[in-house]
């Protein structure tokens, strides 16, 4: 699918919302946040909790994507409109990715920030992004967003957890129940 109409596929699906992760929490009749680790604790510390980050991510996504292609974006910053150059690292995480589009996230006149985004289309196999969910749980990157090709379903890992909007509430009832002791105790979700 060309950048151009992938864009505007995202624009008709997600008009409140540009293609930034954060941002997806917004959709609060059909979000959920999973959190990685038993207790809502953010980082793992031994080969074990690894296993258990990289098991609740690729369950979802199992759940979510089995048997379906999905896209696979990541994001870099700068401060210029053009991307830059991508560091070898984000490369390997997102083999094959291309710059999709930039979208001027910090309007501060003296310290603009775009997001750059890069995209691929993979088929959906348990484990194929283990590398970039293991970088994202390590907080080395962020603003991965993983969906369907048609864009109804989105699922954003961060440092921590998980982000997912699914396609109805009624739905996203049913994701959050398969997976009631992965969330988190706070009130609103987070």
């Amino acid at each position: 699918m060309p950048d151009e109409e992938l864009l505007r596929r995202w624009q008709e699906r997600w008009p409140d919302c540009p293609p930034i992760g954060y941002e997806l929490r917004h959709e609060r009749d059909r979000w959920v946040r999973f959190h990685s680790l038993p207790e809502s604790k953010r980082y793992p510390d031994t080969e074990g909790e690894w296993v258990v980050v990289l098991d609740r991510y690729n369950t979802v996504l199992d759940e979510l994507f089995a048997g379906l292609d999905v896209h696979v974006v990541t994001s870099d910053w700068s401060s210029a409109a053009t991307p830059p150059g991508r560091p070898h690292e984000r490369t390997r995480w997102n083999p094959g990715a291309h710059h999709w589009t930039s979208i001027l996230t910090d309007t501060d006149p003296d310290d603009p920030v775009y997001t750059h985004l890069y995209v691929s289309r993979i088929p959906w196999e348990r484990g194929c992004v283990d590398a970039l969910l293991r970088a994202v749980a390590d907080d080395v990157t962020a603003g991965v967003l993983i969906t369907d090709v048609d864009l109804q379903r989105v699922y954003h890992p961060y440092d921590g957890g998980a982000d997912v909007v699914l396609t109805t509430s009624a739905e996203r009832d049913r994701l959050r129940a398969r997976h009631a002791d992965w969330l988190s105790a706070h009130p609103a979700g987070l």
